[in-house]
């Protein structure tokens, strides 16, 4: 991974840097941006099908899922056109990352909650 520039926005806490992230998440897959598109495309058909229940009885669940959606789908357009993603959000302390992943995770958070808050009947 490269970067490029860092802006300060909170001093201590949060920078933007630019950086080209040819890997998955922390590192994982290597500089692979096929396998990684094809793993995104399978986990999200993977989740459709397991979710498909949780989805239809929460609107919780359909925002999730469309954040995760969402998330996945702008990372393989960058990985489509450019082999790698840019990744500018950087916490101290934490991995750099950008807007697609913190969709993923919250969308994530979201289908695992509305899943757990009953709102799923069976």
């Amino acid at each position: 991974m490269q970067s490029d520039t860092r802006h300060v926005i909170v001093p201590g806490f949060l920078n933007i840097v630019l950086v080209r992230n040819p890997y998955g998440a922390m590192g994982l897959f290597g500089d692979r941006p096929a396998v990684l598109i094809g793993l995104a495309l399978a986990v999200i058909a993977l989740l459709a099908y397991l979710l498909r229940d949780v989805v239809r009885a929460s609107r919780a669940a359909q925002v999730g899922f469309g954040l995760v959606l969402g998330g996945a789908i702008g990372n393989i357009v960058d990985r489509t056109i450019h082999h790698f993603v840019v990744d500018f959000i950087a916490p101290r302390g934490f991995y750099v990352f950008n807007i697609g992943d913190a969709c993923i995770t919250a969308g994530a958070l979201l289908v695992v909650l509305a899943s757990f808050s009953g709102a799923v009947r069976r």
